[in-house]
């Protein structure tokens, strides 16, 4: 297995497993939305996406932002998606594909990795046995 830096040629190829992400969350799937938002962020240098391949299938993939803090001064990745594969579980690809996360951040000089994820989400144990703790802050939202 092999994790791989997504560039525009990758994102149709990607669309089936980011639609299945987003049915997780209960979001209906949109091929053309979904290959278009994918186009936008990589054409746009807004995120990067790294995806898990095996035997040629993508079976897993994260997608980070980037931000900064004002309070540390420094620049500061969102780990926004992360999925794999139902068939592909419990293998370690998910904490491969987060070990690569932390360490393109480190190359990058963030000062540190942020995710939020749904309060019933089992992947929780694994995000604490990588090093990440709940924050003290209360995160809202506002629909727009």
């Amino acid at each position: 297995m092999e994790i791989i830096k997504a560039d525009i040629t990758d994102i149709v190829r990607l669309e089936p497993i980011f639609n299945m992400y987003r049915a997780f969350y209960g979001q209906e799937a949109d091929k053309d939305a979904a290959i278009g938002f994918l186009e936008q962020r990589i054409a746009k240098n807004e995120s990067v996406i790294l995806y898990a391949q095996q035997d040629a299938e993508i079976v897993g993939f994260t997608q980070v932002f980037s931000t900064f803090s004002s309070a540390t001064l420094t620049k500061v990745f969102i780990l926004n998606d992360l999925f794999v594969l139902e068939s592909a579980r419990n293998r370690g690809i998910a904490t491969q594909l987060i070990e690569e996360v932390l360490a393109l951040g480190k190359a990058e000089g963030c000062s540190r990795v942020s995710l939020s994820t749904a309060q019933d989400n089992p992947a929780q144990k694994l995000y604490e046995e990588l090093g990440f703790r709940e924050s003290a802050f209360k995160f809202y939202n506002f629909a727009l």
